[in-house]
């Protein structure tokens, strides 16, 4: 059995999260992962995370928030991060270079050393556009995590299989860097087409029973966070994606 976690980012459009918080926790969540619109009000998130028995052990934080270290040092420890996880840069940010990618990895890297002497671990969390090749054939998340060699990595199964790669062969390929995994799922062609082609766990295409051993076989990851990029009923969601999370597990 694992203790899944739920990034909050997937009850976005339900607010108030305070109401949301208790029901995570009865349907058996043991966590919770932020993300960078919340921390505006980070105490009183901490308040009621904890209040529902919860911890917020990792948390996207975006790259300029990142880059304020003070500030960003301030919230993980009101809210007890202790993996700050960079999810994405904007288009304009994509090189479509290798020495673009590369300068990336360096400012991770340099981001990375310094939050480890805070005592922090750093990742990074995929989408799709990490895994298109670029001119040099070489691939973006490669890159990334050559250039940035003590960042760890979130993987994001769901994307890569978007992006038309096998998720397989890279939970084999950078497996001793995945210490973190999203858990998702992708609806049937032509399905949930009002979720953005999103499905709850255990109600798409991917095979989880097979992703999960492989992510035991070759990593040491510890966190499984669940995700839905757009639900239409996020518990709906919350409770089909544990239940089927927990028999897939097993």
């Amino acid at each position: 059995m694992v203790d899944f976690s739920f990034q909050l980012y997937s009850a976005r459009n339900f607010p108030p999260l305070p109401e949301l918080l208790p029901k995570l926790k009865a349907l058996g969540y043991a966590q919770v992962e932020g993300y960078g619109g919340l921390y505006g009000d980070a105490e009183n998130l901490a308040t009621a995370i904890k209040a529902n028995g919860l911890g917020m052990p990792t948390s996207h934080f975006g790259l300029d928030q990142l880059e304020d270290i003070p500030v960003t040092l301030r919230i993980a420890e009101q809210l007890g991060i202790k993996t700050l996880i960079c999810p994405f840069v904007p288009p304009a940010r994509r090189s479509t270079e290798k020495a673009g990618w590369e300068a990336l990895a360096e400012t991770l890297n340099r981001l990375c050393s310094a939050y480890a002497s805070e005592g922090l671990k750093f990742g990074w969390h995929n989408h799709d556009f990490e895994f298109l090749p670029l001119k040099s054939g070489k691939f973006p998340l490669d890159l990334l995590l050559e250039g940035a060699p003590e960042m760890i990595w979130q993987a994001d199964i769901a994307w890569i299989v978007r992006a038309g790669e096998d998720p397989l062969k890279w939970i084999e390929r950078h497996g001793a860097r995945i210490k973190s995994v999203h858990v998702k799922d992708i609806a049937p062609a032509g399905q949930n087409a009002d979720e953005d082609g999103w499905a709850d766990v255990g109600e798409g295409v991917l095979d989880w029973e097979a992703l999960f051993s492989a992510i035991r076989q070759h990593s040491g990851c510890t966190s499984f966070v669940m995700e839905h990029d757009n639900p239409a009923d996020v518990e709906r969601f919350a409770s089909r994606s544990i239940v089927a999370g927990n028999r897939l597990w097993s």
